[in-house]
């Protein structure tokens, strides 16, 4: 295996410490907010008290101005051990960066360090019934008023961390006839009159991770909860969407190392015919396969993240990784599923709920044919 140099002994001090709290406050109650459909609020107030919401952050907004890495090693232990129900990763690396780069500095001094505590819990609303990946596609308006505020109307759907959101980034149309030039940001908070959230999503996987349907029927929006300028919010999005994809590709990967050290385990204590699994050829090829793959897979997503961490990781890059990553994370897990046989489709082994857990991957973020779209466009290969 190739040693990898992307994480110092700080980075690696901190994943001790970061699995130290994911033993005590995550993995004892996990498959119960599997069960509720949600996690219990109290884990988010855990995570600020100890110093792992919004990490990145400068420490004037309640961060520790930590380096994009410590985020990395969050996200890849929260992907090994199967944890998809805990949503740091958004509120922290995708919700606090947008407020970060875009909002003004009373909206940072309001908003960041409630999200550093976990006193506010946060959420992006970009998809819609009739919009996913096509993100100029989204039917949200947002029609300013006479008093400089925002009347928003629409809804939103698959929405991560909507049930406990406090505070969301809603992606709407300000300028209905200028399709993607007329699309803005707002930051919507709970309570707000006629911001309702809907039932909580019931999913193939990420079981506990509470995602839900919003709702917004002439919510007044004040005018200092624009977020950046009106009508470039779709520039916004463009300019963020790498390093969200990057996030998939890392966890990904991390999934998919921990499905095969699963597997390894398993196979070499289950016995069949007289013998352990791992005695047959076809086991060891498998496993072999995988293994080079995923690791292949790894040293790509750690130089993505070293380009990243410089700012110069750019959309098709990150594209390449999600797409790749996401489709090997979830060739992996039926690969293993397969190993581990019978038992690989019973729900109390962690393989089964990772298999469950991962097709999303290919899914959100962007669908992996979009990712190819992008791709190929980025090679000078236009499409219509």
């Amino acid at each position: 295996m190739i040693d990898r140099t992307l994480f110092n002994a700080d980075h690696e001090a901190f994943r001790d410490s970061f699995r130290r709290f994911m033993d005590k406050e995550i993995a004892p109650f996990h498959e119960a907010w599997e069960e509720q459909g949600y996690v219990d609020r109290a884990v988010w107030r855990k995570a600020g008290e100890n110093g792992f919401l919004c990490m990145t952050m400068p420490e004037t907004y309640g961060g520790s101005n930590a380096d994009k890495l410590y985020s990395v090693v969050q996200m890849e232990e929260l992907a090994r051990g199967g944890f998809s129900g805990i949503g740091y990763g958004l509120h922290s690396e995708i919700v606090a960066p947008y407020i970060l780069h875009y909002g003004t500095e009373a909206q940072k001094q309001k908003y960041l360090p409630l999200l550093a505590t976990g006193e506010m819990v946060g959420a992006i609303a970009m998809s819609e019934p009739a919009a996913g990946s096509d993100l100029q596609g989204v039917k949200s308006t947002a029609i300013k008023q006479a008093d400089g505020s925002y009347l928003l109307n629409g809804s939103k759907t698959f929405i991560t961390n909507g049930w406990h959101a406090d505070l969301v980034i809603v992606v709407a149309k300000t300028d209905p006839a200028a399709g993607a030039k007329g699309t803005s940001l707002l930051l919507v908070e709970r309570g707000m009159p006629g911001f309702e959230k809907g039932k909580r999503l019931k999913k193939l996987g990420m079981k506990a991770q509470d995602t839900s349907e919003l709702f917004f029927d002439n919510v007044r929006v004040p005018a200092e909860n624009l977020l950046g300028t009106e009508g470039r919010g779709f520039i916004c999005l463009m300019e963020q969407l790498p390093w969200e994809r990057l996030q998939i590709a890392i966890s990904a990967v991390a999934a998919a190392q921990a499905a095969i050290d699963w597997t390894v385990a398993y196979v070499k204590d289950r016995k069949v015919f007289g013998q352990t699994v791992a005695a047959f050829q076809n086991t060891r090829y498998k496993l072999a396969e995988m293994q080079t793959e995923v690791q292949v897979a790894r040293v790509f997503v750690d130089k993505c993240c070293e380009l990243v961490a410089v700012g110069q990781l750019d959309t098709a890059t990150a594209s390449m990784a999600k797409y790749w990553c996401s489709d090997l994370q979830c060739k992996v897990m039926d690969e293993c599923v397969q190993l581990f046989g019978g038992y690989g489709y019973m729900w109390e082994y962690p393989i089964t709920r990772a298999y469950a857990d991962a097709r999303v991957q290919r899914i959100y973020g962007g669908t992996n044919e979009i990712m190819k779209e992008v791709i190929s466009r980025g090679m000078g290969l236009g499409g219509r």
